[in-house]
């Protein structure tokens, strides 16, 4: 079944942990299906969260940030790597999930190249997307909490915040 925008229009810290072991499909231009399971996750809440983008501002960049539910939003990492991540929460209130990982490609990066994703998917959505989606085979998993990745820049507070979620196995 795959998630439509309610799913997604709820804070993001709850569709965070929620999206762990949810079903991410990337549909090739040559009709091939990728299919894989999302283990890992970390939750980025609005301008007060200094690990957040739109907690410089307003900018070009972070407009997307202000957008509505199921939006996708990638960005380049270090000039070389794309992430990609889902608008979450109310139009105007910017907040959003990193998928940092599927089963088998460990990292946001590795991910996005498995599923070819790149700028193009940008400002897109999740939600009736025929390239790519999220679905929900049913099953359940226990999940686990640690600090978020790579966010040193944003202070000890904030980057020692549990909001990164994965599949415990």
């Amino acid at each position: 079944m795959r998630l439509g925008e309610d799913f997604f229009h709820r804070d993001c810290l709850e569709v965070a942990p929620d999206l762990v072991g949810k079903i991410i499909v990337r549909i090739l231009d040559t009709g091939e299906e990728i299919r894989l399971r999302i283990t890992e996750t970390e939750a980025y809440r609005g301008t007060e969260d200094k690990a957040c983008h739109a907690s410089k501002g307003r900018t070009p960049r972070t407009e997307i940030l202000y957008r509505e539910s199921g939006v996708i939003y990638v960005y380049l990492c270090y000039g070389i790597h794309w992430l990609i991540n889902v608008i979450t929460g109310e139009k105007e209130q910017p907040q959003g999930v990193l998928i940092r990982a599927c089963e088998g490609f460990e990292g946001p990066a590795r991910l996005t190249k498995k599923l070819q994703v790149d700028k193009s998917f940008n400002n897109e959505s999740f939600v009736g997307n025929r390239r790519i989606y999220i679905c929900d085979d049913g099953e359940k998993f226990k999940i686990k909490t640690d600090k978020r990745v790579g966010i040193d820049y944003a202070g000890e507070e904030w980057a020692a915040k549990p909001w990164r979620f994965i599949l415990d196995k």
